[in-house]
């Protein structure tokens, strides 16, 4: 019973919580995902992962730090969207990290067109929103990504091979 419910709660809390951070203040805290990632360890031990699927878990999250620290070191994405990605990734196997990238792929599509969209056409509203909100209306304003990589975690939940597992 706990495992689902870490899977059900833990897992989409954090996503959500980051995205909302990201849009509030730019920045993924790291306890967040420091604690997406650790929650991981119990579920996985509870639900009897081989030593190969902890070697394809923890070698994604591996894989998705590094590329996550290429393209911040690029200048690509911030920092917290690096930990995020890997912290997510963690959670999902190789199904559900392809589901996922692609997923996160389409919604920081979606999110960069709706605020390039917002920032030519309601901009002037900007003053009228909460600060939080109106930041990202600014011409050469950052996007939050994080909000894209939530979708695609949550997205991509049907997809991890952690579900069978479960016996749902």
């Amino acid at each position: 019973m706990l495992i689902p419910l870490l899977f059900a709660l833990v897992y989409p809390a954090c996503l959500l919580w980051a995205a909302k951070s990201d849009i509030d203040s730019m920045t993924i805290p790291n306890r967040l995902t420091l604690g997406l990632a650790a929650a991981f360890v119990p579920a996985a031990l509870l639900l009897g992962l081989t030593p190969e699927q902890w070697g394809v878990h923890l070698g994604l999250a591996f894989a998705g730090l590094v590329a996550g620290m290429i393209l911040f070191a690029l200048r690509v994405m911030g920092g917290g969207d690096a930990k995020l990605i890997a912290a997510t990734l963690i959670w999902l196997g190789s199904d559900g990290a392809l589901a996922f990238l692609v997923y996160t792929a389409l919604a920081g599509g979606a999110l960069t067109l709706g605020l390039l969209w917002a920032r030519r056409n309601v901009a002037q509203f900007a003053h009228s929103l909460p600060a939080s909100i109106g930041r990202h209306l600014e011409a050469k304003g950052d996007i939050p990504y994080g909000v894209a990589i939530c979708a695609g975690g949550l997205l991509a939940i049907s997809h991890s091979d952690l579900l069978p597992l479960l016996h749902l």
